[in-house]
């Protein structure tokens, strides 16, 4: 795949990224769900940290959450640069196509998270208890680089109790799978996956 083919593919993520993320939040209120099937739902959370909510701030105490979450977008900018020259190297170079699509994907989905972390606090007011409105006269819900990560695609394949028998978690009510998500995470995940599945073909 060429880099001009490999740029419009990630237009092509980010807007589906974006129109997805951008018609949940000015149509949902915070934690407003609709049941698509009894195993796939539209569940609207926002996500203030890394992957499944967590902080810097869990790890490492004496960071506030505010100072942790700009250091996660100055990073997630900084990676970013870092992905799209080993996009445009793997092209310029014509390596494996499979790592070429593999890039590209953690490319747009990083991109497009990037987005949210960095400009979803001032374009959109927040959303407890009202659905957001895009570019609101009195201001956004926070500032540059302090946005929270909008998600929304829920899967409980299944719930009950796990059998007494499992050591640590036996008894307990469990949900497979429990973390939300959105185009941008399932983007990386995949193209994480193709370099692991397909390893000695990518980086052959």
């Amino acid at each position: 795949m060429s880099l001009k083919k490999s740029i419009l593919f990630i237009i092509l993520i980010l807007l589906i990224d974006q129109v997805s993320k951008i018609y949940i939040k000015t149509h949902f209120v915070l934690g407003e769900d609709i049941t698509v099937f009894s195993w796939f739902k539209i569940y609207f959370i926002e996500n203030d940290g890394m992957a499944w909510g967590t902080k810097i701030s869990d790890f490492v105490s004496f960071i506030s959450d505010r100072t942790a979450k700009i250091s996660l977008t100055l990073f997630r900018i900084v990676a970013i640069f870092g992905i799209g020259y080993w996009l445009y190297d793997a092209t310029k170079k014509q390596q494996s196509q499979i790592l070429i699509w593999a890039v590209a994907l953690i490319f747009a989905g990083a991109m497009g998270n990037i987005i949210d972390s960095v400009f979803y606090g001032v374009i959109f007011d927040d959303s407890y208890g009202q659905v957001a409105s895009f570019m609101p006269a009195s201001g956004g819900y926070d500032s540059l680089l302090h946005g929270k990560v909008v998600d929304m695609l829920y899967f409980p394949l299944w719930k009950g109790y796990l059998p007494d028998w499992l050591p640590f978690y036996g008894g307990e009510y469990f949900t497979f799978f429990e973390p939300v998500f959105n185009v941008a995470d399932m983007a990386i995940s995949t193209g994480f996956g193709l370099l692991i599945v397909f390893n000695k073909r990518a980086f052959a």
